[in-house]
């Protein structure tokens, strides 16, 4: 059986940006994790991405050619991605420096090839390890991670109570301000037309008549004489 690494894979830090989406997930580096007498620097170091429930039923492979890729996922529940040396999981960590492993990111690879560190197929939930192997089989292992739940899209539909009210208030505020500001333009718009004219129609017993507007601050017109 393999050798049991009492180390257990964490996630990343909830303040780094994209710590978790809707088809990935950032773990630290399990840095200082394989400097053990059995593991040798030309040893593969394997994350195997696992379904919660499928971790019982999960077998190391014996062999590099029986090593799961994600298009296995659907059938068996698990697979093998991001393999490294542990060269590159030394156990001094220059402070000034951000190691993280993240788990789904390559959108270009295919999921038939082994080792294609494809987006994950749903939200989860999910449970990782490490596996070291060598030409002869499964050196090393870590323990399961706990749990880990990806971020859902949330269907756009229309909110229930207060807030489906406070939409239909303000749905009414906009079309009486629209109504207004129609009716504004309208009377500006009969303002100029008539300003432009400068004069009043009327109407007659045979044609309309436009009649020029004076001021008559101090004239009055005589009353019309009639003849008899």
């Amino acid at each position: 059986a393999p050798e049991r690494i009492r180390y257990m894979p964490q996630l990343a830090s909830p303040t780094l940006a994209g710590t978790l989406t809707q088809t990935t997930f950032t773990l630290e580096q399990p840095r200082g994790q394989f400097s053990h007498l059995d593991i040798s620097d030309l040893d593969a170091i394997w994350l195997v991405v696992a379904r919660s429930n499928a971790t019982q039923s999960f077998t190391a492979p014996q062999r590099a050619e029986d090593i799961p890729a994600p298009a296995d996922f659907t059938r068996r529940g698990y697979y093998l991605t991001l393999m490294a040396r542990r060269s590159l999981y030394p156990g001094n960590q220059p402070g000034n420096q951000l190691r993280v492993l993240r788990v789904g990111n390559d959108t270009g690879c295919l999921p038939a090839r082994r080792g294609c560190n494809a987006p994950l197929p749903g939200p989860g939930p999910y449970r990782v390890k490490f596996l070291v192997m060598s030409g002869r089989g499964p050196v090393a292992e870590t323990e399961w991670s706990s749990e880990t739940r990806l971020q859902q899209a949330v269907a756009l539909q229309a909110a229930p109570g207060p807030q489906s009210v406070g939409t239909v208030v303000i749905t009414a505020i906009l079309s009486v301000l629209v109504a207004v500001l129609l009716t504004a333009l309208l009377a500006l718009l009969i303002y100029t037309c008539y300003d432009t004219c400068g004069s009043t129609p009327i109407s007659g017993p045979e044609q309309p008549v436009c009649v020029r507007r004076y001021d008559t601050h101090h004239m009055i017109s005589p009353p019309a004489m009639g003849g008899s």
